[in-house]
C-alpha cells in the first residue's frame, strides 16, 4: 500500500533532552528512507518543535531552508566569544529561509579548513580575524561589531543569491 509515513515522538521531553531524543529516533529512521512527514513534540514553545524539526531535516540535507551554521565549541585558542557570537547571529537571522552555509571558527587551527567549504567562514585570528567569501579568504574584520557586520554580510549574500536565482527563473 503506497501510504506517506508519518514520524513522531510523542512526549520526547523539554527542549533539551526532547530535541536529543527526536533527533536521534527520527533521525535514524529517515537517514534510512523511512518517513514522508515529521513531528517534533517538546514540552516548550511550540516555535521549537518547529525550528528542530527543521534543523533535523537540513542536517540529514532532506530540506535546504535557512542558514546552515558551522561552529566550533571554542577552546582557549578561540579570538573572539564564539558562543556568544553564534547565539546572537542565530537569533538575528532565524528570519532569513534562502539556504546558505556559513561557518565561524574561533582560531586559525581549524577555522580555514571550515570557511573553505561555506558560503561565509569567519576564522579567529590576531589581531584581526579572517573572513572568507565562497571559500577565498576576502579580508580582515576586528572584534568590534563582529556580529552586526557578519550578519550585514549574510543579508547581502542572501540578497545576492535570490538575484541570482530570480534571473535564472526568468531566463526560463
Amino acid at each position: 500500500i503506497e501510504q506517506p509515513l508519518h514520524l513522531g515522538i510523542t512526549e520526547a521531553g523539554g527542549l533539551r533532552s526532547g530535541t536529543v531524543k527526536s533527533s536521534v529516533g527520527l533521525g535514524m529512521l529517515l537517514m534510512d528512507g523511512i518517513g514522508d512527514t515529521l513531528r517534533v513534540s517538546l514540552a516548550a514553545d511550540p516555535v521549537h518543535e518547529i525550528k528542530v524539526g527543521f534543523d533535523i531535516l537540513r542536517s540529514l540535507k532532506l530540506r535546504n531552508k535557512g542558514i546552515n551554521f558551522i561552529a566550533c565549541p571554542s577552546c582557549s585558542r578561540q579570538n573572539f566569544d564564539v558562543v556568544k557570537t553564534m547565539n546572537e547571529l542565530e537569533t538575528r537571522v532565524e528570519d532569513i529561509l534562502t539556504p546558505l552555509d556559513v561557518s565561524v571558527i574561533g582560531c586559525v587551527v581549524n577555522g580555514p579548513g571550515e570557511a573553505k567549504e561555506t558560503d561565509i567562514g569567519l576564522t579567529g585570528g590576531s589581531p584581526n580575524n579572517l573572513l572568507y567569501i565562497d571559500g577565498v579568504p576576502a579580508s580582515k574584520m576586528g572584534n568590534e561589531g563582529l556580529v552586526d557586520n557578519l550578519e550585514k554580510l549574510i543579508r547581502e549574500k542572501v540578497a545576492e543569491k535570490e538575484a541570482r536565482e530570480a534571473a535564472l527563473i526568468v531566463k526560463a
